[in-house]
Formats: structure tokens, sequence, C-alpha cells
């Protein structure tokens, strides 16, 4: 099989049935559900061409990789990347998550990809899949844009999306991150202030190194068919400790004996355990998935990965 065959099988659509089905089966506006939440609308196809286009700023990213994968620090000019696996609890009460603890030389190192390389709603791949087709050696699932018309979206440098909503996520290109209020500032104005990328979830989880109260409380989209992201759930969270020193959380769950999953509380903790000064949560359930080095190092909730519609990603070496 080709090069090309192989991305061509990997960019097939990946459907996520179980809420499409709670819709369809509420009955009336079948149509309406089978497009906002089946049909693709692509508006803009070829990503790479229009980020070459708009974006103002350009980095490369090479790295070499050396050892194991747990526990082993993977090091290029932009990014020194720790990987590791920590357990904690016995029986019913087991918790297990992956940890990346990135330390970027410049900002930019950190880029987002979307699937398929294209722009818009219902497009979707594997987190593995989008991470190889831009040769990431580390990648965690992203925002989940796709699913929702609303939220500031900026990726590597350029607008997609200036619907301000909810609690969004900055990555400024001095190496700073921020929780902001969407709906208190333009896309613009964020990416003259120097943001790299955003993100659109949430809700925030800890704030000058403690947890946010009621985040328990938090929804984070009232969608019809969405379901509460409430309880003991798997979960991505994205941490930072300094300027350029990040820390990236994959929780698993719904594993009896494997891993229960956790509280937005617990996810929180979690974070200032790994010295986050601040931590913001993205999409999660069978969303949650780490890639790296080739492949999916923990165990997605679905038994297999759940495609999504966006990665945030470091590029390694060829």
């Amino acid at each position: 099989m080709t090069t090309t065959q192989k991305r061509s099988r990997r960019r097939r659509t990946v459907i996520v049935s179980a809420t499409l089905a709670a819709v369809l089966a509420a009955g009336g506006g079948a149509a309406w559900a089978a497009d906002r939440f089946l049909v693709q609308h692509v508006s803009i196809s070829d990503v790479s061409a229009y980020e070459a286009e708009n974006s103002t700023v350009t980095e490369e990213v090479t790295a070499t990789t050396n050892g194991t994968v747990d526990g082993t620090t993977y090091s290029s000019d932009q990014a020194d990347i720790t990987v590791s696996t920590v357990t904690t609890g016995s029986g019913d009460d087991t918790v297990t998550y992956y940890v990346a603890d990135v330390l970027l030389t410049d900002a930019t190192a950190l880029r987002s990809a979307f699937a398929g390389d294209a722009y818009g709603t219902n497009i979707t791949e594997t987190t593995s899949a989008i991470a190889e087709d831009n040769g990431a050696i580390l990648a965690i699932n992203g925002d989940y844009y796709g699913f929702r018309d609303t939220g500031i979206v900026i990726r590597n440098g350029v607008v997609y999306r200036d619907e301000g909503a909810r609690e969004g996520l900055a990555f400024y290109l001095d190496g700073t991150v921020e929780v902001y209020d969407e709906t208190t500032t333009t896309a613009d104005e964020l990416v003259a202030d120097g943001v790299w990328n955003t993100l659109s979830f949430g809700p925030a989880l800890v704030a000058d190194g403690a947890a946010i109260a009621g985040i328990e409380d938090v929804e984070v989209d009232t969608n019809f068919g969405n379901h509460s992201i409430q309880g003991e759930q798997p979960r991505t969270a994205v941490g930072v400790i300094d300027e350029n020193h990040l820390v990236f959380v994959v929780v698993d769950g719904r594993a009896e004996g494997y891993s229960r999953g956790v509280t937005m509380t617990e996810l929180a903790e979690i974070m200032i355990s790994l010295g986050a000064e601040t931590a913001y949560n993205v999409d999660g359930g069978g969303s949650s998935t780490m890639y790296f080095d080739g492949e999916v190092i923990n165990q997605p909730s679905n038994g297999g990965e759940r495609g999504t519609s966006d990665i945030l990603y470091i590029a390694g070496g060829g």
C-alpha cells in the first residue's frame, strides 16, 4: 500500500454514532439532525495552504528520540518532552492517567491540526491519524471545535472563527498561556496581541495554583443531544507550569479495575500535583487520547479511538 493510499484510508470519516442515535430517536427533525451531526460542511478544504498564505509566523520543528516510552525525555532544539504513566488507588477506585511534561524553546513548536487538513463541521479523524499526517511525535485531542458553531478558533496564528461564547484558553507567542472570556474580545484583537492558538471548551480548572470553585457545575454546551461532562469521566487537560512549560494529561475511564475516570475537581488536583499554575479542561470522554512516538499510549474508553475535529501536537523528526 502506498503512502497516499494509507493517508486516504486514514482520512475516512469517523461517525460519532451515540449522540446521533439519541437525536434521531427523539423523532421529528431527523433531516436537521443529520445535517447538524453527520453531513460534512467544509469551509476551507486545504488548511495547510490557507495557513501558509495567512499566517505571519512560520516555524519548522524537528525532534530526535531515545529510549523507551515511559518516563523518557525526547529532546530537540524546540522541545523536551517527558511522558509517564501514573496509577493511583486500587480495585474499583483505580485511576490511570498519562502525563506529558513539555518544555518548549519556542511557543510556535506547539501547533494545532484539523482532521483531513480541512476546516468545517462534522469533519473527523482519529487523533493518531491526524498526528501521523502531520508528523507529530506527541499529540492530544483538542476541543472538538467542529461539534459546535460558537467559540473563538485561532490556530497557528490564523483566525478561523470569531463567535465568542465561553471561557477559552489562549496560547501566546511569548510562551504565556491564559484563560480568557471570549465574549469580551475578538479573534483579530487576540491575534494582534500575539495569540498563536486558542481552545474553546472548558471549564478552567486551576488558577494561581488552586482549584477553581464550582467547576463540577459547569456545562460546556447546551446543544440538543449533548451529554453532561459531570461525574467520573475520561478527561483531557492542558496545564501551564511556567512560560513555555506545559503539561498535558489524559485520564482513562469507564474501565472497572483499570481506571474509573475522574471528576473535574479530581482533575484539577492532578494538575496542581504536577505543578500547574493554570489548567483547562478540553474535550474528554471517548475523545480523550494521547499519542506518542507513533502510537496511542492510553486506552480510549470506546475500546478504540473516536474521531475528533482537531489535535494539539509537537512535530517530530523524519
